[in-house]
């Protein structure tokens, strides 16, 4: 396998490991705390985090560079896909809001052959398609629970799919770690205008140390993905945003005692399979192909 097409895959297993384990968190402090509001404290965290790394490594120094457009497109894209899966999230069951998000890898796929041309074999789409049945049979969505926030949640991860699709086309002059602060302080801002419409409750040292905690895992999952992103095929590396549900299911086990039931280790089976052949498929291209 090509060497950007493994680090894409590692970037983006990575980064969905650190998106879970910040929700996790975040689950826990929203029995207490408004979601606005906690993404808003999360957020100036994570801003603060992105810039003392970015000013370690000296690229705060190139700060022009953030005045490039599409930074703050992406930014402005993430921002309202993450409001918007929010208002979905809490009028639907999270199986069903889970499995409509993770449709985006087949968004991203039609993204990546209309725009960048990219070839992708019937073999790799059927693969894709079989690992987003796994995840149907994992979350087992409830047909009662789509309603008019199903399609807002869909609206929601066609602005994931879209966002991760500017991702690369932001030229690689431009860090990973700019990219990442604008995109923390584009939904920082979006959070913090919601709040404005809501009272604000008071927060406790512990949600403050896990909002911290989370905001950590939230900075390392936005680099990771960036890296994701602009690193080998985008359909190749988008379908390894099914390993999230694993890590989830891994998580759900520790934190809450959650155990899969007979359909959902078949799910899982299929995204194991469907991340094995798409691997598969990748290295008889690469064997077959002429040198």
């Amino acid at each position: 396998m090509h060497a950007d097409n493994r680090r894409g895959i590692l970037a983006m297993s990575l980064a969905m490991a650190m998106f879970i384990a910040n929700d996790a968190l975040v689950k826990q402090v929203s029995a207490s705390l408004p979601g606005p509001q906690l993404i808003f404290i999360r957020g100036v965290m994570a801003t603060v985090l992105i810039a003392i790394m970015a000013q370690f490594m000296g690229h705060l120094q190139n700060w022009r560079l953030m005045h490039n457009r599409r930074l703050w497109q992406r930014g402005a894209i993430d921002a309202a896909s993450s409001l918007t899966y929010l208002t979905a999230l809490f009028h639907l069951p999270l199986g069903n809001a889970t499995a409509i998000n993770l449709a985006s890898p087949l968004f991203i796929t039609v993204f990546a052959i209309y725009f960048f041309k990219e070839h992708v074999s019937f073999q790799r789409g059927a693969f894709i398609l079989l690992g987003f049945g796994g995840v149907l049979l994992v979350v087992q969505p409830a047909s009662e629970g789509f309603n008019v926030y199903g399609v807002i949640c869909v609206i929601a991860t066609l602005l994931h799919a879209t966002r991760d699709t500017l991702t690369r086309a932001i030229g690689l002059h431009i860090p990973v770690l700019l990219i990442s602060l604008s995109t923390a302080i584009s939904v920082t801002l979006g959070a913090g205008a919601v709040t404005l419409t809501q009272t604000w409750v008071a927060v406790n040292t512990t949600e403050l140390l896990m909002l911290l905690l989370a905001s950590a895992f939230l900075s390392s999952a936005y680099y990771f993905l960036i890296i994701a992103m602009r690193t080998g095929e985008m359909s190749l590396v988008a379908p390894f945003r099914y390993s999230g549900l694993i890590f989830a299911l891994f998580i759900g086990y520790l934190v809450w005692g959650e155990i899969p039931n007979l359909l959902a280790w078949l799910g899982i089976l299929l995204l194991v399979v469907s991340g094995l052949m798409i691997l598969r498929e990748e290295n008889q291209k690469i064997q077959t192909a002429p040198d």
